[in-house]
């Protein structure tokens, strides 16, 4: 019975998620599967990838042959590598203890790579936020600056009538109008 290392739709339509499993190569591809060995969420960044993977290593040496994007993820997760130091340890290359500490060394160095990754998306995000929130505030304080100046022509109005009324005034009332007149000058001025 052939073995492949596939993927498995779950999800919804436009929302994908997977199940990785080992199945017959015959079986449908929802259909029944022999092991599960973790599940992969492309829709978020970066991709959300749970994967067994000693019980992937298992697979591949009973000869299970991954599919492409299988071969892909667990070449990502390490599955691979691992399964290639267990082949040296057999042949007498390495020792166990050797092939642990190579095995744990790529995944912590995998690891920054991925925190790295994830912190230049959260950078980029919050450099993309900054720069709205600044467009924004540049656009309300042009939107307040029109609305000032489309304010200020009608108290300028106001006040020149009111300076031409001051002016036909009879004189006995001058004094009281003449500095309220004068006053309304300076504001216009300024």
């Amino acid at each position: 019975m052939p073995v492949k290392i596939r993927l498995q739709r779950h999800g919804k339509k436009g929302k994908p998620f997977y199940w990785i499993v080992a199945a017959d190569a015959r079986s449908k591809r929802d259909g029944k599967y022999l092991d599960k060995l973790g599940i992969y969420n492309p829709t978020v960044n970066p991709a959300q990838i749970e994967l067994d993977v000693d019980g992937a290593v298992k697979w591949l040496q009973n000869g299970a042959q991954p599919t492409d994007t299988a071969r892909a993820i667990l070449s990502y997760k390490g599955a691979l590598m691992k399964n290639h130091l267990v082949g040296g340890v057999r042949k007498g290359a390495l020792t166990e203890e050797q092939a642990e500490e190579k095995f744990n060394a790529w995944v912590e160095e995998k690891a920054k790579t991925v925190d790295n990754k994830r912190s230049k998306l959260s950078d980029a995000k919050d450099k993309v936020k900054a720069e709205a929130l600044a467009a924004e505030k540049a656009i309300n304080e042009k939107r307040a600056a029109d609305a000032a100046a489309a304010a200020a022509p009608a108290v300028e109005e106001v006040t020149e009538e009111a300076v031409e009324a001051t002016e036909e005034a009879p004189a006995a009332e001058g004094t009281a109008l003449d500095q309220a007149a004068a006053e309304a000058k300076e504001e216009t001025k300024e």
